[in-house]
């Protein structure tokens, strides 16, 4: 192993030609993968390649080139071993390995600063076309739940209403009997019964529903049960349209953080409220002043 112009260069002897062959190694960027692969593409007639250390212990394919030059290895190719010697330049220490991380991080964080905006535009248009084509599933989808809603909501009001009605009609018959058929000796005891078996009814709803009696949740379930009876008549899976619905929710969720301003990178004077903007209380102040013929005060 030699190295020219910075890097090290590895002379190997081909089994297959039985010449001798060199091969460029960039200890930032490959690894002992790209090592391999170069030896093999250069000769096809390599069937095996291991590197070792010297003390026989194997070398990973993922390490860096950079750990692989900190000591001397063995390389094997087919059954032949050759023992490499890294020249005392090259070996790295542990500060210059410190180093040679924060260059990589820095490439890395160079690369995304030149490709984040084409990626950004890339992953906008993706986003966008699931969108649009999530609206045109959803499109057919949302006619026929119109139609279920204004239909469950016509019942409901109806069942509502037909509530009130016997509720009137009940206080009406039983007052026909208190004041002029019975007397209120006989009827207290039946309205007793009447209450008690309202009462016995709204446990019986709880115990059925596992819900509190309480009118707008009597009323909401009422609307569903309306609602998902017509829509299995209808044929419409209301499954399918709350999923089609939450993975609409969470694209439109996306689009907004990508094309939030600091996914964008703007300035900050970009995220700044507009100067003509006026927060409410101010608003209702210079209102007032109006009204009362005042002007501002003048600093």
């Amino acid at each position: 192993m030699t190295v020219c112009n910075g890097l090290p260069q590895l002379t190997v002897p081909l089994p297959s030609r039985r010449d001798l062959c060199r091969f460029t190694l960039r200890p930032v960027t490959h690894t002992v993968q790209d090592l391999i692969n170069q030896l093999t593409h250069e000769d096809h007639g390599i069937d095996r390649i291991v590197l070792r250390t010297t003390g026989g212990v194997r070398i990973s394919s993922s390490d860096s080139i950079e750990s692989l030059l900190m000591s001397d290895f063995e390389l094997v190719i087919n059954d032949t071993s050759y023992r490499v010697e890294v020249p005392t330049g090259q070996k790295l220490t542990l500060e210059e390995i410190s180093d040679m991380g924060d260059v990589r991080q820095l490439v890395n964080k160079l690369y995304m600063a030149l490709n984040i905006d084409q990626h950004q535009v890339m992953k906008e248009r993706d986003i966008v076309a699931q969108i649009e084509e999530l609206k045109a599933q959803l499109a057919p989808l949302e006619k026929k739940r119109e139609d279920l809603v204004t239909a469950a909501e016509r019942r409901t009001s109806i069942l509502t209403w037909a509530g009130l009605g016997y509720m009137a009609l009940q206080f009406g018959f039983l007052a026909r009997l208190t004041w002029w058929e019975y007397s209120w000796d006989i009827m207290e005891p039946v309205t007793y019964f009447v209450t008690y078996g309202t009462a016995i009814g709204a446990y019986a709803y709880y115990v059925v529903t596992k819900q509190d009696f309480v009118l707008p949740d009597v009323r909401d379930r009422q609307f569903l049960l309306s609602f998902h009876k017509k829509a299995k008549k209808l044929g419409m899976d209301v499954s399918h349209y709350n999923d089609l619905k939450n993975q609409l929710a969470e694209l439109e969720s996306d689009l907004r953080r990508l094309r939030d301003p600091l996914a964008l990178n703007l300035p900050h004077s970009a995220l700044k409220t507009p100067p003509t903007a006026q927060a409410p209380l101010a608003k209702a102040q210079k209102h007032i002043k109006n009204l009362l013929g005042l002007k501002d005060e003048k600093k």
